[in-house]
């Protein structure tokens, strides 16, 4: 939560995201409204009982929230796990019930396959909508994170604590989860840069249609990206 956010969120100007939707609106987000969001997450997941070493499952696309969602769980001692919009009901409800996590941030795309089967995730305290519709048992984001404007303090963590929970894909039985402690992104920067003809350089902008909930996406693009203070799209 540090370096891929808190260190360079008191330059205004350095962008973290850009973003253009299917109409071709386009928005670009600083590092600084990163760590002002991941502030209100992390106090808001908190009120909701999310404590150092619980699970935050984090199924949505490519976007600033799911950002927000990783820097915020990190920042509290927490771990995000990522999961794909790509996944059916009982993909889902493995991980879910597996991981036991407590809380779910989702958008409309997610919110079906999720809400048929959080009766089977009896550890699964809360979902949180990102422009969904409305939904019996389905908090909004903004309602959710209303009310928290101030800094967040940093929960100490070892490098050895863990960070990610990423489910293998289970095509030799059930999927495995790997718990990545916060450590694992420094050792993942030489071979990132080395691949990315020594990013950062000048100017570098990056972008990637890997999908963030898969290491690839993850960990070879936006949270390098992050680390390195550079724009990704």
């Amino acid at each position: 939560a540090t370096v891929c956010c808190r260190r360079w969120a008191n330059d205004s100007c350095r962008i973290a995201l850009l973003t253009e939707d299917a109409a071709g609106n386009r928005t670009q987000y600083s590092f600084s409204d990163l760590q002002k969001k991941a502030n209100q997450l992390s106090y808001a997941l908190r009120d909701a009982g999310v404590t150092k070493g619980d699970k935050v499952a984090i199924l949505l696309p490519q976007q600033f929230e799911t950002a927000v969602a990783h820097i915020a769980t990190f920042q509290l001692g927490a771990i995000s796990m990522p999961l794909s919009l790509l996944f059916g009901p009982e993909a889902l409800s493995f991980r879910l019930s597996d991981s036991a996590a407590k809380i779910v941030l989702t958008d409309e795309a997610g919110l079906s396959n999720l809400l048929s089967v959080r009766d089977k995730c009896p550890a699964l305290e809360k979902v949180i909508g990102i422009n969904t519709l409305q939904a019996y048992g389905v908090t909004q984001w903004d309602s959710f994170l209303a009310s928290h404007n101030r800094s967040f303090p940093l929960t100490d963590t070892l490098a050895t604590d863990p960070a990610l929970l990423i489910y293998t894909s289970g095509t030799t039985g059930p999927p495995k989860g790997a718990l990545l402690p916060h450590a694992a992104l420094i050792g993942n920067l030489p071979g990132f840069v080395a691949s990315q003809n020594w990013f950062p350089q000048e100017q570098d902008v990056f972008w990637s249609p890997a999908d963030w909930a898969w290491t690839g996406g993850l960990m070879d693009a936006l949270l390098p990206c992050l680390y390195f203070g550079m724009p990704i799209v």
